[in-house]
Formats: C-alpha cells, structure tokens, sequence
C-alpha cells in the first residue's frame, strides 16, 4: 500500500522520537481502520516502537478487545470523547509492552454524519503511563480520504505531544 510522503515523514520523525525517549506505542482506531499502526510500521525501525493496535471497528469491538463499557457507548455513543478515553486508556492497559496509547473515532463520511455529529467529526485520546490521558477532537473537512488522512497526522502529533509532556514532567 502507498503511503502519503507526508504522512511517512511524520511517522518517521516520530518513531525517532519514541526510540530516543524510550517510548512504545499502541493504537486503537475506528474510522482509520489501522492506517495510524500502518503508517508507523511503514518506517524503517518501528518494530522497536510500535507495541500493537487495535481495530476496533464496530461497538462490539471496542467493549471486547479493548474494555469500553457498553454503558458508556450506548449513553454516548461511538463517536464521542468518553469513548475515545476509554479507548486509549483500554488500549494502554492491553498492550503488553506500550508507554503510550493513541485513539482514534469519528465519522470520516461520506453518509452517517448527524447534525450534533457531522461527517469530518473526529475524536482523539493518548494516554501514556505515569501520564495525564488527553482527547481532542476536530471537525475535518473534505472527503473521506482527506479525513483519514488528516485524523492520521493528527494523531501521529498528539503522540509527539504526549512524549513532550512526559519531558515536561522530568520523566
């Protein structure tokens, strides 16, 4: 698969990040389906970085392979910031051998978009241990590619943020 240069130098630069500062990293992702896990082992040296991910697709997914509370998805929904939280908070606490975790749901279009929930929503978290969890979240525009990839890129900077706030912290 072709991977977007821009995306491949983002991914590079942080998988130097992570084997300088120590850090591996797991995924969870929704609407990219794997492109953030597969941008990053698109890198020369990422099998010293990149922990496992997770594809957590449907519902059923996110409860059983990552922990998110049925509860929590019904009240909220998929799409939202709780559960992009529980998300990386779950991933975090299921990869074996991660320091940091980054989620990722949204509604990359072209249809399923709602008036409190339009296509171009995305909902972020990274949580890292012995760290603050983050969420974030962003209303991309353009077509469902545009998204992916932009929710992709994003992600790839709140991991590079994430090890900058353990930085930050002394650690």
């Amino acid at each position: 698969m072709q991977i977007d240069d821009d995306i491949l130098a983002a991914a590079s630069a942080l998988i130097a990040k992570c084997t300088a500062n120590g850090e591996m990293i797991a995924t969870a992702e929704s609407c990219t389906g794997g492109l953030i896990t597969g941008a990053l082992t698109g890198v020369d040296g990422s099998s010293s970085v990149v922990d496992c991910g997770f594809v957590t697709y449907s519902n059923e997914a996110k409860h059983e392979l990552i922990g998110v509370k049925t509860a929590l998805l019904e009240q909220h929904g998929a799409v939202s910031e709780p559960v992009a939280r529980a998300m990386c908070e779950g991933a975090l606490d299921r990869a074996p051998n991660a320091s940091i975790a980054v989620s990722v749901t949204g509604i990359a279009g072209p249809g399923g978009g709602t008036a409190t929930k339009p296509v171009g929503l995305v909902h972020f978290g990274c949580a890292g241990k012995g760290r603050q969890t983050v969420t974030y979240h962003e209303v991309f525009a353009g077509d469902r590619h545009a998204v992916r990839k932009a929710t992709v890129l994003r992600a790839l900077a709140l991991i590079s943020e994430m090890i900058d706030q353990k930085k930050g912290l002394g650690g």
